[in-house]
């Protein structure tokens, strides 16, 4: 294909490393967001539960979780409405900003990461970490750390 542009195309094995890793992006995601579905949770539910327990006192403040889950301040809204329906989070008002709010995990909420957390780190370890050697798996943060960095870097600046 020919273009009319200074950035030079991908070479085969550029390309094939790209490709794959995008193919296991998505399956991995397909597969793990498969697992979730009988406790009727998606991943970004789950990803929302784990930020909350892991947060102090069990809040953020819902800027930060659209943050933290890089989710639009509105999506994260109705996620949100939608984990309160079924009693996993509640918003609060921020005392110190009248127009901020937390997301809360509820005691229901944490008993679902209690509940669903074993089953989640199975599931990783039968599709991702159990399908690589612990030498493979070091590579692999070495290799994907400075990727990391450098889209952390841009996030600030969104």
């Amino acid at each position: 294909m020919e273009t009319e542009t200074a950035t030079p195309w991908l070479t085969d094995a550029e390309q094939c490393a790209w490709r794959t890793f995008l193919d296991v992006n998505r399956m991995l995601t397909h597969q793990l967001e498969k697992d979730l579905q009988p406790f009727g949770l998606t991943m970004n539910d789950y990803e929302i539960l784990v930020n909350l327990s892991e947060a102090e006192e069990r809040r953020l403040r819902m800027s930060d979780l659209a943050t933290a889950t890089l989710q639009s301040k509105s999506r994260l809204s109705h996620q949100i409405t939608r984990m309160e329906n079924a009693g996993l989070v509640r918003r609060e008002n921020c005392e110190s900003d009248r127009r901020g709010l937390f997301a809360v995990l509820t005691d229901a909420g944490m008993e679902t990461m209690r509940k669903v957390a074993p089953h989640h780190v199975e599931a990783v370890r039968k599709h991702f970490i159990g399908q690589l050697s612990p030498e493979a798996l070091t590579g692999l943060h070495e290799s994907l750390k400075p990727v990391a960095e450098q889209l952390r870097g841009l996030r600030g600046k969104l």
